[in-house]
């Protein structure tokens, strides 16, 4: 039975990664009450399992591992889902289209090039570049090895600078020689 110096500690430890960890839930499910649910379960989780919790560890990298695991489940949800539910009408999906309007690129045009990479490598790019982990906390979070970490990191790296270059220069920004290729 959890205690009362527990909650202090959970709320000492775990909470002020919350932000952060809906930010993140919502850039991978990229929708607002879904990323809330995982940030919900995650904390749940969290707080079930603080007892083992080893307190002056990396309790951010803890909490991603969790919601990690979270949004694996729930993808594989979705997918199973998807199977079983298919829209027999094919009219009813819409495809918008909204035309370009802004003269540079900005922080949007740049995630929704992060969200259109393939989960796997969208996943680390996102730990490494917008969260700043480590390759170590990286391969721990989603259970990989580091070097499986680096390769997609750099995969996605690349596709990450291609996707943008594209954007760019539908914007009519030039881009220098070179700058694209692959290394």
């Amino acid at each position: 039975m959890k205690n009362e110096f527990n909650l202090v500690d959970f709320e000492t430890e775990a909470i002020p990664h919350m932000k952060d960890l809906y930010r993140t839930a919502l850039r991978l499910v990229r929708l607002p009450a879904e990323a809330e649910d995982l940030v919900q379960e995650t904390f749940t989780q969290a707080w079930r399992s603080f007892d083992r919790y080893e307190r002056g560890t990396n309790c951010r990298a803890w909490l991603y591992k969790i919601l990690f695991f979270k949004v694996d489940h729930h993808r594989r949800r979705l997918q199973t889902r998807s199977r079983f539910f298919v829209d027999a009408d094919p009219e009813t999906v819409v495809a918008t289209v909204q035309p370009i309007a802004e003269t540079q690129l900005n922080e949007d045009a740049a995630m929704a090039a992060l969200e259109a990479l393939p989960e796997k490598f969208r996943d680390v790019v996102l730990l490494a570049d917008v969260r700043e982990f480590s390759y170590q906390e990286i391969a721990t979070t989603l259970g990989i090895p580091i070097g499986t970490v680096m390769s997609r990191l750099s995969r996605g790296r690349r596709q990450l600078r291609e996707k943008l270059g594209e954007l760019a220069r539908s914007y009519g920004i030039g881009m220098r020689p070179g700058v694209l290729k692959a290394a």
